[in-house]
């Protein structure tokens, strides 16, 4: 996962891909965060 060094050529962390790992992880989180919210909702 080195798409900020393929796109931009600089490498914020150092090159280990943890950035896009983040960037790709937060969303993740917060869709299955809304969807357990959701089928809370739901069950009620």
């Amino acid at each position: 996962m080195d798409f900020i060094e393929r796109i931009f050529g600089v490498s914020p962390d150092g090159g280990n891909g943890s950035l896009e790992a983040l960037w790709f992880l937060i969303p993740l989180v917060i869709l299955a965060a809304l969807w357990a919210r959701h089928a809370r909702r739901g069950s009620r």
